[in-house]
């Protein structure tokens, strides 16, 4: 538990979960229809944690008990198993179009996040073509989403982190607390940077820019446009936790804007600043925005290139 706290995770047994995955001791959807198979998973399994268990002074799984749990879901389970790999090639073939949704966001990413305060699998776009089977060919288009200024849940280096007012500001605005764990999200001013970083290692083509309401009404906002680490600018991510652990925020301040912005449908409709805001932060992080959040409901949205 209290290593779950010092990187921030849910705690709710995910990372043990792929580290089975990569030790092939894993039991997949298919193995539950396979009987003779199941039964070695079973076996390599408990090797492992058994093990584990008596060195911690813990009782060792009972392996009657969890076959017969897994026997019971398996009826459920199988009747949505099949080839991923197959029904998607089909569908492409069909000309079906596909959407594949990633979750947690770059800097989570297993290799290319912050490590080690990251997350237990890749979560980068190119995750969506390992993850599906239809090859990295198959993507048309890379949609990234990002806030109008940056948040994170748990623990991990966060450059523009606002420990004062104007963070709390952001969080009660925006409702900033954890999906999972209702924890309260870290607030800051925007990175580009870090959007600079997100928009290559994922390939992003078109991006979406949420919650620019939660903005309205500051005098000026800050936008980091690089990094100060030692004396030494970095325009681009620094390569060594080191470097990152200490990177300085570079502010550009900009001028805000007043007004409730949720009416609008069209660009033209946000006030000056709002627009030229959003213009801003689409040349710094290098790819288009092509709609803009302003507002919590699903239709206060503005939409300046179709993506259809």
């Amino acid at each position: 538990a209290a290593g779950a706290a010092r990187i921030g995770t849910t705690g709710r047994g995910i990372g043990p979960a792929y580290e089975d995955k990569v030790g092939r001791r894993s039991i997949r959807v298919a193995d539950l229809g396979d009987a003779e198979t199941l039964e070695t998973r079973l076996d390599r399994l408990l090797a492992h944690h058994d093990a584990l268990r008596r060195g911690l002074g813990a009782e060792a799984i009972d392996r009657a008990d969890l076959k017969a749990r897994l026997m019971e879901v398996a009826p459920a389970v199988l009747g949505y198993a099949a080839p991923v790999w197959r029904v998607l090639d089909e569908a492409r073939r069909a000309g079906r179009r596909i959407l594949v949704e990633g979750a947690q966001g770059a800097l989570l990413d297993n290799d290319f996040g912050t490590y080690p305060y990251v997350t237990s699998s890749n979560t980068l776009a190119g995750m969506a073509a390992t993850g599906t089977g239809m090859g990295p060919g198959a993507v048309d288009f890379v949609l990234g989403i990002v806030k109008a200024y940056t948040t994170r849940v748990g623990e991990g280096p966060f450059p523009t982190e606002l420990d004062d007012a104007a963070g709390e500001h952001l969080r009660k605005t925006g409702w900033e607390y954890g999906t999972t764990t209702g924890r309260p999200r870290r607030c800051g001013w925007f990175d580009a940077v870090l959007g600079r970083y997100a928009t290559r290692v994922n390939g992003v083509t078109d991006f979406v820019l949420t919650k620019l309401d939660v903005l309205t009404g500051l005098e000026r906002v800050p936008v980091c446009v690089a990094y100060d680490v030692d004396g030494v600018r970095h325009d681009q991510m620094p390569m060594t936790q080191t470097d990152f652990h200490h990177a300085t925020p570079i502010y550009e301040q900009l001028p805000g804007w007043w007004g409730d912005i949720s009416g609008a449908r069209h660009f033209d409709d946000l006030p000056a600043n709002a627009q030229a805001y959003v213009r801003t932060v689409e040349d710094m992080i290098g790819a288009r925005i092509s709609v803009v959040g302003v507002g919590p409901d699903r239709d206060e949205s503005v939409v300046l290139h179709d993506l259809l």
